[in-house]
């Protein structure tokens, strides 16, 4: 029996997290691997314009200048092993950086980096006609910003096997970075897909930092302490089963819950969650808690993937002006939309005058009105509120007479206003994205070790791979409903029956639901379906919903489509990644047995 453990700990979710968290896994850890995301769609659109404007450019800076500046020396004396997807567009620059960084302090380590994902040099071989949109099923757009393909973990682990210290990546997928060191440490086959699955869900529960660990928790008042929060750490066992901890005297929490709500973030079907190493099935996991802040992982399966990765592509749709202010007195929520619509009117009367367009997309937004919330919204006498707008139009030269002309409302409109004015809002490209998919041996990929290129060839999938690109698996699950309600019947906000997280993925949407309790899943069952969450969302979901069930842990996954504006750096909406969807479905009411509600 291997009795073999792997510890991994993870100290970013994003481009920008905390500056400190990579110390606090490396001091108090015990870790082997220390990873790091940076990567979202939204991500790789900056980069591109970064390289655009400097061939030097687009990869995470601060992945060298602040997190391997503080903590590389003692990473090397430890023995423990960098892995981070911050090469983003441009690998071999952070390689570079990464060595002159090393002859800085002194070290000698060996560093990897994985790349081939970036398609744009070669997008003109492809047949466009097999790249439609995996959605919309409209064709590739001609001008693209960037263009890069999902890679996986293998490649990854081949790096390691190389006896690399430090491996940056392009994109791949963000559980890839946790799959490859147990493919390497374990030395899985590519056909061990239950093990793959298991590794993957690592992955998934860590590549968010510490939104398993208790940042962006329902519960968030049970959380002890946010300003010494704790990343998480992940010991992995041969089979891939493993138990989520943190690091000792830090202020965050590990809990079924916190977990639960990891898992159910910015999926779809769980039992049909698709990766270029292997095609998973979540909806059979358990949850443990085993002590305090250790909660154990089981029960993941997989299944062979498809030959094929996914492909983003981003590309400049027009222009938008997003911003805000603040406006104070009686019925300021009123004055903020009069103000508003005022500037919006005058504005397109001027384009009209010289021959310009109209704004595309109009958003005005008040912040304290419970604009976003809709028909659901609660009426309040407000005295002060942030009075938020965006508006898309196709001539940069239209939105900057616009932002120069939102300051004539200053002393020309209702009174109150403020903190606005300074300086003037810069229009940014609004910016769609299009997803497909391509052959996995269309992609070439290089593994580079220091100067060399020592792999430089297309991973391919085992001969059993799926026949069809998204072919789906359905492990159905039924769940006993409970009665309708009845007179004896009280009702309750979903909030005291359940947790919530939600997330995006382009213009999609995804809110996963947890019961509190068993006895809960009955009534949520019946009454949380994918028609009511639909009629909740009615007045911004332009879609539709989909609810997947995940019987392992109780939990249910609604998957809403052209839920966002065109989400990300497509909107012009106040939330374009659904970050507050979940917060909003806690308030539905729901109806549920007195006598159930006391116990």
């Amino acid at each position: 029996m291997n009795n073999k453990k792997v510890r991994i700990g993870c100290a970013s979710a994003f481009y920008g997290d905390s500056q400190i968290s990579a110390r606090q896994l490396v001091d108090l850890g015990e870790i082997d691997y220390l990873v790091f995301d940076y990567l979202a769609e939204v991500t790789m659109a900056i980069l591109s314009r970064a390289k655009a404007k400097n061939e030097n450019y687009g990869y995470a800076a601060d992945f060298v200048t602040v997190a391997m500046k503080d903590v590389l020396v003692d990473c090397a004396k430890k023995g423990i092993k960098v892995l981070a997807n911050a090469g983003g567009v441009n690998v071999p620059s952070c390689i570079d950086a990464l060595e002159k960084l090393c002859q800085e302090l002194g070290l000698n380590l060996k560093i990897a980096g994985v790349y081939g994902d970036d398609l744009s040099t070669s997008v003109t071989t492809f047949d466009k006609a097999q790249m439609t949109e995996l959605q919309s099923n409209e064709p590739l757009p001609e001008n693209l910003s960037s263009i890069n393909a999902y890679l996986g973990a293998k490649p990854i682990a081949d790096a390691l096997q190389a006896g690399a210290d430090i491996i940056v990546t392009g994109r791949v997928v963000d559980s890839a970075l946790m799959l490859a060191p147990l493919i390497y440490e374990f030395n899985w086959q590519q056909n061990e897909y239950d093990k793959l699955s298991q590794g993957s869900l690592v992955g998934h529960v860590l590549e968010c930092g510490a939104q398993c660990t208790g940042g962006n928790f329902t519960d968030w008042h049970l959380v002890p302490d946010f300003s010494t929060m704790s990343y998480p750490i992940a010991e992995v066992s041969a089979n891939g089963n493993f138990v989520v901890s943190i690091p000792p005297d830090t202020g965050g929490m590990v809990t079924i819950a916190t977990v639960a709500e990891q898992i159910v973030y910015e999926i779809a079907d769980p039992a049909n969650y698709l990766l270029p190493d292997v095609f998973c099935n979540w909806s059979n996991v358990t949850l443990k808690q085993l002590g305090d802040n250790q909660v154990e992982v089981t029960g993941a399966t997989g299944r062979a993937p498809s030959n094929h990765y996914k492909v983003c592509a981003t590309y400049v749709d027009g222009y938008r002006l997003m911003g805000s202010f603040y406006i104070a007195g009686l019925r300021a929520a009123d004055k903020a939309r009069t103000n508003l619509n005022a500037w919006v009117k005058r504005t397109e009367r001027y384009f009209a005058e010289h021959s310009l367009e109209g704004y595309r997309q109009v958003s005005i937004e008040i912040v304290g009105a419970e604009d976003t919330y809709g028909p659901h919204k609660k009426e309040y006498d407000l005295r002060e509120v942030m009075a938020k707008y965006g508006v898309h139009h196709s001539q940069p030269k239209a939105l900057t007479f616009a932002s120069a002309e939102l300051a004539y409302l200053a002393t020309s409109a209702a009174p109150g206003m403020s903190a606005f004015g300074v300086t003037r809002t810069k229009h940014q490209p609004l910016m769609r994205v299009h997803s497909t998919l391509i052959n996995k041996n269309s992609v070439p990929i290089n593994v580079q070790l220091g100067s060399d290129i020592i792999i430089n060839q297309c991973y391919l999938t085992p001969d059993e791979s799926s026949d069809h690109p998204c072919v789906k698996f359905t492990d159905k699950q039924t769940v006993l409903t409970n009665a309708e309600p009845q007179t004896n019947w009280q009702t309750v906000t979903l909030e005291q029956l359940a947790y919530a997280r939600s997330g995006d993925k382009g213009d999609n949407a995804n809110i996963g639901v947890i019961a509190r309790k068993s006895e809960f899943v009955g009534i949520i069952h019946h009454q949380l379906t994918a028609k009511a969450v639909a009629q909740y969302f009615a007045h911004t979901i332009k879609g539709d919903v989909t609810r997947f069930e995940i019987p392992g842990f109780n939990a249910f996954n609604f998957f809403m489509t052209k839920a966002l504006g065109g989400g990300g750096t497509g909107s012009i909406q106040i939330d374009p990644q659904g970050k507050t969807l979940a917060q909003m479905l806690l308030s539905i009411p729901i109806k549920i047995p007195k006598e159930l509600l006391e116990q």
